[in-house]
């Protein structure tokens, strides 16, 4: 079977079959909690409530154990994200030209806060220190493009392209 398996192809009985598999085939290794949740994160698109229990009762590891790695790392996700990933820059240049703005209108024309994704599963929200773009300031970038200057104004302009 692929690696890359969209949610919409498989059942979650079946994304739940494929994750155990990985575990029985890979349960004796040393270490192997992250690389479960890495999988696990793959197949699922980020790791809800139940991927978590699942995981650790597959592992015979503590829930608790489960959420400190997943709580420690960046890079897993407890929240479904959505197809356009909105990055807007808070470092010192960009927050000085107004990135608290520019967060306040994505909220606004979106409707959701950092860390959270639109109802359509079109947008989701997130901050970073920074972007490295400070002669763009204030810069968002939306999935791997950077949009700099931006305004509320542009942002509307900008989220368009996205739609």
């Amino acid at each position: 079977m692929a690696t890359n398996i969209q949610e919409t192809e498989l059942t979650q009985e079946e994304k739940f079959q494929q994750l155990m598999k990985f575990i029985e085939s890979n349960r004796e290794k040393k270490g192997f909690l992250i690389p479960a949740l890495h999988k696990a994160q793959e197949i699922f698109g980020y790791l809800p409530a139940e991927v978590r229990e699942f995981v650790a009762e597959q592992m015979n590891i503590p829930v608790s154990t489960v959420m400190g790695v997943v709580t420690f790392y960046s890079f897993f996700r407890m929240n479904p994200v959505g197809k356009h990933n909105i990055t807007v820059c808070m470092g010192t240049a960009c927050y000085v030209r107004g990135a608290k703005k520019i967060v306040e209108a994505v909220e606004n024309t979106l409707g959701i806060k950092p860390g959270e994704t639109t109802e359509d599963r079109m947008f989701s929200l997130s901050i970073q220190r920074c972007l490295g773009a400070c002669g763009l300031a204030p810069a968002i970038m939306i999935d791997h493009e950077v949009h700099g200057r931006m305004t509320p104004q542009k942002l509307e302009q900008v989220l368009e392209l996205y739609k």
